[in-house]
């Protein structure tokens, strides 16, 4: 089973956290994370100092939550019309996102402010998320689909490795091995036709309408 999102707040909580939020966004463009303050964010906020300390705690626990919400993906994964397409597709953006500039900021920052490992969870919710996403429209046109946890293990874990350890080799060619190795790897291999991006053979040889071939 996939890993729950944690719950936006709602009501006052939720104004305060998204002025703070934007204010560091703000002042990160403007001075740099490096000589960001937590009086500098709370004068931009229009909140106390002791507001962001009582919910963050510190400021690297603050610029961790920005990040965690920076990473969260704001559209769901795009419909090519088969399970080899969509996740071929979906993994390059991933890929292309998680490596850029911000994208390598946004993973150290949601890391560095993680003591207990919630921010790791929940971005890889957030990725667990999408390809639910894209294995459940599969499943409605029929095509045989992978288990979340396999294209986590095999497609997700091997771009974060590289990222966070071993750079190089992240390009669009990269992300659609991956998902080849994933779809057709020497356990559970998967039937030709999701392999290759096909539809499901008809077992009665029948066209849609019903008459024979």
């Amino acid at each position: 089973m996939s890993p729950k999102p944690m719950a936006r707040p709602g009501g006052r909580s939720a104004r305060v956290q998204e002025s703070v939020h934007a204010a560091v966004r703000e002042l990160v463009g403007e001075v740099g994370r490096d000589a960001l303050t937590v009086p500098m964010v709370a004068a931009r906020a229009g909140v106390t100092p002791s507001t962001i300390y009582r919910r963050w705690g510190d400021l690297q626990e603050l610029l961790s939550d920005v990040a965690v919400e920076r990473l969260r993906p704001e559209t769901d994964p795009a419909d090519l019309g088969s399970l080899r397409a969509d996740l071929d597709a979906w993994a390059e953006q991933f890929l292309d996102e998680m490596a850029s500039p911000p994208g390598r900021a946004y993973i150290r920052d949601a890391l560095l402010g993680d003591p207990d490992g919630s921010n790791a969870g929940q971005c890889s919710a957030y990725a667990a998320e999408q390809i639910d996403a894209v294995l459940n429209r599969s499943v409605l046109r029929g095509e045989p689909v992978p288990d979340t946890e396999r294209m986590i293990d095999r497609v997700v874990a091997p771009i974060m490795y590289r990222i966070l350890f071993r750079p190089g080799r992240l390009d669009a060619e990269y992300a659609r091995e991956l998902v080849t190795n994933a779809l057709d790897g020497p356990e559970g291999r998967l039937p030709e036709h999701v392999a290759a991006g096909g539809p499901a053979p008809d077992p009665a040889g029948t066209r849609p309408g019903g008459g024979q071939l």
